[in-house]
Protein backbone atom coordinates (compact mmCIF):
# COMPACT_ATOMS: atom_id res chain seq x y z
CA UNK A 1 0.00 0.00 0.00
CA UNK A 2 1.50 3.44 -1.09
CA UNK A 3 -0.06 6.89 -0.06
CA UNK A 4 -0.13 10.46 -1.18
CA UNK A 5 0.35 13.46 1.17
CA UNK A 6 -2.46 15.63 2.10
CA UNK A 7 -0.01 18.57 2.17
CA UNK A 8 2.43 18.51 -0.55
CA UNK A 9 5.67 19.07 -0.83
CA UNK A 10 7.67 21.44 2.07
CA UNK A 11 8.36 23.39 -0.85
CA UNK A 12 5.08 24.50 -2.38
CA UNK A 13 2.48 22.08 -4.13
CA UNK A 14 -0.15 23.83 -6.49
CA UNK A 15 -2.00 20.63 -7.15
CA UNK A 16 -5.54 20.77 -6.58
CA UNK A 17 -7.46 20.10 -2.93
CA UNK A 18 -9.48 17.04 -2.88
CA UNK A 19 -13.03 17.56 -2.90
CA UNK A 20 -14.99 17.72 0.24
CA UNK A 21 -16.58 14.30 -0.60
CA UNK A 22 -13.61 12.68 -0.78
CA UNK A 23 -12.14 14.00 2.67
CA UNK A 24 -15.42 13.13 4.42
CA UNK A 25 -15.24 9.35 3.31
CA UNK A 26 -11.36 9.79 3.19
CA UNK A 27 -11.25 11.21 6.54
CA UNK A 28 -13.89 10.13 8.29
CA UNK A 29 -12.82 6.03 7.73
CA UNK A 30 -9.41 7.39 8.88
CA UNK A 31 -11.12 9.00 12.31
CA UNK A 32 -12.87 5.99 12.81
CA UNK A 33 -9.84 3.77 12.73
CA UNK A 34 -8.25 6.15 14.87
CA UNK A 35 -10.59 6.19 17.51
CA UNK A 36 -10.81 2.23 17.35
CA UNK A 37 -7.64 1.82 18.25
CA UNK A 38 -6.23 4.71 20.61
CA UNK A 39 -9.47 5.32 22.56
CA UNK A 40 -8.33 3.89 25.56
CA UNK A 41 -5.16 5.72 25.86
CA UNK A 42 -7.33 8.78 25.84
CA UNK A 43 -9.11 7.42 28.64
CA UNK A 44 -6.48 7.04 30.81
CA UNK A 45 -4.88 10.43 30.20
CA UNK A 46 -8.44 12.38 31.13
CA UNK A 47 -8.32 10.23 34.96
CA UNK A 48 -4.55 10.89 34.65
CA UNK A 49 -5.27 14.71 34.34
CA UNK A 50 -8.52 14.97 36.57
CA UNK A 51 -6.31 12.86 39.46
CA UNK A 52 -5.58 15.32 42.77
CA UNK A 53 -3.17 13.34 44.06
CA UNK A 54 -1.19 15.95 46.56
CA UNK A 55 2.38 16.01 46.97
CA UNK A 56 2.09 14.28 50.09
CA UNK A 57 5.03 12.50 51.91
CA UNK A 58 5.32 8.76 50.30
CA UNK A 59 2.58 9.44 47.79
CA UNK A 60 3.49 8.86 44.10
CA UNK A 61 1.13 10.12 41.34
CA UNK A 62 -0.02 7.25 39.96
CA UNK A 63 1.74 6.26 36.33
CA UNK A 64 -0.33 5.66 32.95
CA UNK A 65 -0.18 1.53 33.11
CA UNK A 66 -1.23 1.58 37.10
CA UNK A 67 -3.98 3.40 36.24
CA UNK A 68 -5.37 1.77 33.17
CA UNK A 69 -5.08 -1.31 34.97
CA UNK A 70 -6.79 0.31 37.88
CA UNK A 71 -10.12 0.85 35.34
CA UNK A 72 -10.20 -2.18 34.27
CA UNK A 73 -9.91 -4.02 37.60
CA UNK A 74 -12.84 -1.40 39.08
CA UNK A 75 -14.67 -0.80 35.65
CA UNK A 76 -13.92 -3.74 33.07
CA UNK A 77 -11.77 -3.10 30.08
CA UNK A 78 -15.03 -1.71 28.49
CA UNK A 79 -14.51 1.12 31.07
CA UNK A 80 -11.07 2.16 28.55
CA UNK A 81 -13.91 2.90 25.77
CA UNK A 82 -15.94 5.33 27.65
CA UNK A 83 -16.97 8.52 25.50
CA UNK A 84 -15.79 6.37 22.52
CA UNK A 85 -19.61 7.07 21.27
CA UNK A 86 -19.43 10.83 21.41
CA UNK A 87 -16.44 10.24 19.31
CA UNK A 88 -17.36 8.32 16.96
CA UNK A 89 -20.60 10.94 16.48
CA UNK A 90 -18.00 14.04 15.53
CA UNK A 91 -14.56 12.24 13.95
CA UNK A 92 -16.25 12.38 10.45
CA UNK A 93 -17.23 15.97 10.73
CA UNK A 94 -14.14 16.90 12.57
CA UNK A 95 -11.41 15.32 9.92
CA UNK A 96 -13.84 16.66 6.97
CA UNK A 97 -13.58 20.15 8.39
CA UNK A 98 -9.87 19.33 9.21
CA UNK A 99 -8.10 18.40 5.98
CA UNK A 100 -10.67 20.18 4.01
CA UNK A 101 -10.24 23.73 5.50
CA UNK A 102 -6.37 23.01 5.54
CA UNK A 103 -6.01 22.67 2.17
CA UNK A 104 -8.60 25.84 1.78
CA UNK A 105 -6.61 28.07 3.92
CA UNK A 106 -2.99 26.36 2.40
CA UNK A 107 -4.66 27.09 -0.81
CA UNK A 108 -5.25 30.71 0.11
CA UNK A 109 -2.15 31.09 1.34
CA UNK A 110 -0.02 30.21 -1.89
CA UNK A 111 1.71 32.15 -4.25
CA UNK A 112 -0.81 33.39 -6.24
CA UNK A 113 1.76 32.99 -9.67
CA UNK A 114 3.22 30.41 -9.06
CA UNK A 115 0.86 27.78 -6.11
CA UNK A 116 4.01 27.85 -4.16
CA UNK A 117 3.43 27.02 -0.27
CA UNK A 118 6.07 27.70 2.30
CA UNK A 119 6.69 26.73 5.56
CA UNK A 120 5.28 29.72 7.45
CA UNK A 121 1.96 29.25 5.17
CA UNK A 122 1.78 25.45 5.81
CA UNK A 123 2.04 26.06 9.74
CA UNK A 124 -0.46 29.16 9.62
CA UNK A 125 -3.34 26.64 7.32
CA UNK A 126 -2.50 24.13 9.79
CA UNK A 127 -3.18 26.48 12.56
CA UNK A 128 -6.59 27.68 11.32
CA UNK A 129 -7.58 24.55 10.16
CA UNK A 130 -7.16 23.29 14.09
CA UNK A 131 -9.05 26.39 15.44
CA UNK A 132 -11.71 25.51 12.48
CA UNK A 133 -12.12 22.10 13.49
CA UNK A 134 -12.01 23.21 17.30
CA UNK A 135 -15.28 25.50 17.43
CA UNK A 136 -16.62 23.23 14.70
CA UNK A 137 -16.72 20.13 16.25
CA UNK A 138 -14.20 18.99 18.71
CA UNK A 139 -15.12 20.82 21.84
CA UNK A 140 -18.46 19.99 22.54
CA UNK A 141 -17.52 16.57 21.72
CA UNK A 142 -14.66 16.57 24.25
CA UNK A 143 -17.45 18.10 26.89
CA UNK A 144 -19.77 14.95 26.80
CA UNK A 145 -16.15 12.75 26.29
CA UNK A 146 -15.00 13.96 29.34
CA UNK A 147 -18.29 13.78 31.22
CA UNK A 148 -18.81 10.18 30.52
CA UNK A 149 -15.04 9.17 30.71
CA UNK A 150 -14.47 10.97 34.52
CA UNK A 151 -17.47 8.82 35.72
CA UNK A 152 -15.95 6.12 38.31
CA UNK A 153 -19.43 3.72 37.87
CA UNK A 154 -18.10 0.14 37.73
CA UNK A 155 -19.60 -1.04 34.60
CA UNK A 156 -19.47 -4.87 36.27
CA UNK A 157 -22.05 -3.82 39.16
CA UNK A 158 -25.75 -3.58 37.19
CA UNK A 159 -26.84 -1.59 40.14
CA UNK A 160 -24.21 0.74 39.96
CA UNK A 161 -26.16 3.26 37.65
CA UNK A 162 -23.85 6.41 36.09
CA UNK A 163 -25.06 9.76 35.99
CA UNK A 164 -24.74 9.79 32.17
CA UNK A 165 -25.93 6.91 30.47
CA UNK A 166 -24.71 7.13 27.05
CA UNK A 167 -23.19 9.96 24.54
CA UNK A 168 -26.40 11.23 23.29
CA UNK A 169 -27.93 11.30 27.17
CA UNK A 170 -24.77 12.87 28.58
CA UNK A 171 -25.33 15.51 25.49
CA UNK A 172 -28.82 16.29 26.40
CA UNK A 173 -28.33 16.18 30.27
CA UNK A 174 -25.47 18.78 29.97
CA UNK A 175 -27.84 21.04 28.05
CA UNK A 176 -30.76 20.82 30.11
CA UNK A 177 -28.85 21.20 33.48
CA UNK A 178 -26.23 24.13 32.46
CA UNK A 179 -27.47 25.37 28.93
CA UNK A 180 -26.09 24.66 25.32
CA UNK A 181 -23.43 27.19 26.53
CA UNK A 182 -21.64 24.18 28.61
CA UNK A 183 -20.60 22.37 25.56
CA UNK A 184 -18.81 25.51 24.79
CA UNK A 185 -16.91 25.52 28.10
CA UNK A 186 -12.98 25.94 27.53
CA UNK A 187 -13.79 26.52 23.76
CA UNK A 188 -10.72 29.38 23.99
CA UNK A 189 -8.67 26.71 25.37
CA UNK A 190 -9.30 23.94 22.84
CA UNK A 191 -9.02 25.92 20.09
CA UNK A 192 -5.62 26.83 21.26
CA UNK A 193 -4.59 23.50 21.68
CA UNK A 194 -5.92 21.96 18.20
CA UNK A 195 -4.72 25.29 16.31
CA UNK A 196 -0.84 24.59 17.92
CA UNK A 197 -1.61 20.79 17.51
CA UNK A 198 -2.41 21.15 13.83
CA UNK A 199 0.06 23.79 12.87
CA UNK A 200 3.06 21.50 14.18
CA UNK A 201 1.51 18.53 13.17
CA UNK A 202 0.88 19.56 9.30
CA UNK A 203 4.21 21.81 9.35
CA UNK A 204 6.22 18.66 10.75
CA UNK A 205 4.75 16.10 7.99
CA UNK A 206 5.12 18.52 5.30
CA UNK A 207 8.92 19.14 6.05
CA UNK A 208 9.41 15.29 6.82
CA UNK A 209 8.08 14.53 3.13
CA UNK A 210 9.87 16.88 1.47
CA UNK A 211 12.62 15.98 3.15
CA UNK A 212 12.71 12.15 2.36
CA UNK A 213 11.33 12.95 -1.42
CA UNK A 214 14.71 14.47 -1.43
CA UNK A 215 16.72 11.95 0.19
CA UNK A 216 14.65 9.84 -2.51
CA UNK A 217 14.87 11.07 -5.84
CA UNK A 218 12.38 8.18 -7.32
CA UNK A 219 9.99 9.55 -5.15
CA UNK A 220 10.40 13.18 -5.98
CA UNK A 221 6.52 12.94 -8.09
CA UNK A 222 5.25 10.28 -6.90
CA UNK A 223 3.76 8.51 -3.48
CA UNK A 224 5.84 7.57 -0.48
CA UNK A 225 5.81 4.06 0.63
CA UNK A 226 2.86 3.78 3.25
CA UNK A 227 5.36 2.34 6.02
CA UNK A 228 7.17 5.96 5.20
CA UNK A 229 4.07 7.84 5.72
CA UNK A 230 3.11 5.95 8.98
CA UNK A 231 6.75 6.60 10.57
CA UNK A 232 6.42 10.60 9.58
CA UNK A 233 3.14 11.16 10.39
CA UNK A 234 3.90 8.87 14.16
CA UNK A 235 6.96 11.71 14.49
CA UNK A 236 4.74 14.92 13.73
CA UNK A 237 2.23 13.75 15.88
CA UNK A 238 4.38 13.40 18.67
CA UNK A 239 5.03 17.41 18.66
CA UNK A 240 1.82 19.10 19.00
CA UNK A 241 1.12 17.13 22.79
CA UNK A 242 4.44 18.46 24.32
CA UNK A 243 4.15 22.21 23.31
CA UNK A 244 0.48 22.45 24.68
CA UNK A 245 0.39 19.68 27.77
CA UNK A 246 -0.75 22.45 30.35
CA UNK A 247 -3.37 23.74 27.87
CA UNK A 248 -4.85 20.39 27.35
CA UNK A 249 -4.79 19.79 31.50
CA UNK A 250 -6.23 23.02 32.55
CA UNK A 251 -9.24 22.31 29.70
CA UNK A 252 -9.76 18.87 30.66
CA UNK A 253 -10.49 19.99 34.73
CA UNK A 254 -12.60 23.55 32.86
CA UNK A 255 -14.51 20.99 31.14
CA UNK A 256 -14.98 18.32 33.93
CA UNK A 257 -16.84 20.92 36.17
CA UNK A 258 -19.96 23.55 35.80
CA UNK A 259 -19.39 26.77 36.06
CA UNK A 260 -20.01 29.06 38.96
CA UNK A 261 -22.51 31.71 39.13
CA UNK A 262 -20.77 35.11 38.05
CA UNK A 263 -17.29 33.94 37.68
CA UNK A 264 -15.71 34.53 33.61
CA UNK A 265 -13.86 31.70 31.61
CA UNK A 266 -10.86 33.84 32.54
CA UNK A 267 -11.07 33.76 36.01
CA UNK A 268 -11.68 29.90 36.10
CA UNK A 269 -9.03 29.37 33.80
CA UNK A 270 -6.25 31.22 36.24
CA UNK A 271 -8.41 29.72 39.64
CA UNK A 272 -7.80 25.97 38.29
CA UNK A 273 -4.13 26.83 36.97
CA UNK A 274 -3.57 28.67 40.38
CA UNK A 275 -4.82 25.66 42.37
CA UNK A 276 -3.17 22.52 40.69
CA UNK A 277 0.28 24.67 41.02
CA UNK A 278 -0.21 25.11 44.89
CA UNK A 279 -1.66 21.79 45.63
CA UNK A 280 -0.01 19.42 43.16
CA UNK A 281 2.47 21.43 41.70
CA UNK A 282 4.17 22.34 38.20
CA UNK A 283 4.16 18.24 37.33
CA UNK A 284 0.08 18.52 36.94
CA UNK A 285 0.30 20.46 34.09
CA UNK A 286 2.15 17.27 32.32
CA UNK A 287 -0.42 15.03 33.79
CA UNK A 288 -1.21 12.29 31.32
CA UNK A 289 1.32 13.35 28.86
CA UNK A 290 2.63 9.97 28.15
CA UNK A 291 -0.86 8.37 27.17
CA UNK A 292 -1.81 11.64 25.17
CA UNK A 293 1.84 11.20 23.45
CA UNK A 294 1.32 7.59 23.06
CA UNK A 295 -2.51 8.53 21.82
CA UNK A 296 -1.88 11.48 19.49
CA UNK A 297 1.41 10.04 17.88
CA UNK A 298 0.24 6.76 16.84
CA UNK A 299 -3.22 8.25 15.92
CA UNK A 300 -1.70 10.82 13.72
CA UNK A 301 0.14 7.48 11.81
CA UNK A 302 -3.04 5.78 11.25
CA UNK A 303 -5.02 8.95 10.25
CA UNK A 304 -2.58 10.09 7.43
CA UNK A 305 -1.97 6.35 6.15
CA UNK A 306 -5.19 5.40 6.07
CA UNK A 307 -7.02 8.91 4.95
CA UNK A 308 -4.40 9.17 1.88
CA UNK A 309 -4.88 5.17 1.21
CA UNK A 310 -8.36 6.28 0.67
CA UNK A 311 -7.81 9.19 -0.82
CA UNK A 312 -5.62 7.91 -3.30
CA UNK A 313 -8.51 4.85 -3.73
CA UNK A 314 -11.04 7.35 -4.68
CA UNK A 315 -8.96 10.02 -6.48
CA UNK A 316 -7.93 7.16 -8.82
CA UNK A 317 -11.61 5.80 -9.02
CA UNK A 318 -12.69 9.32 -10.21
CA UNK A 319 -15.31 9.76 -7.64
CA UNK A 320 -17.12 13.12 -7.08
CA UNK A 321 -19.70 14.71 -5.52
CA UNK A 322 -21.86 16.09 -8.15
CA UNK A 323 -25.76 17.37 -8.14
CA UNK A 324 -26.16 16.09 -4.35
CA UNK A 325 -24.85 12.24 -4.88
CA UNK A 326 -21.42 10.54 -5.65
CA UNK A 327 -20.67 9.71 -9.13
CA UNK A 328 -17.71 7.11 -10.60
Amino acid sequence: MSTKSAQGKGNGNSKKPASPAVNLIAGGGAGMMEALVCHPLDTVKVRMQLSRRARAPGVKPRGFVATGVEIVKKETALGLYKGLGAVLGGIIPKMAIRFTSYEWYKQMLADKETGHVTSKATFLAGLSAGVTEAVAVVNPMEVVKIRLQAQYHSLADPLDTPKYRSAPHALFTVIREEGFSALYRGVSLTALRQGTNQAANFTAYSELKAALQRWQPEYADTQLPSYQTTVIGLISGAVGPFSNAPIDTIKTRLQKTRAEPGQSAVSRIMAIANDMFKQEGARAFYKGITPRVMRVAPGQAVTFTVYEFLKGKLEKSNWAFVGGSFEE
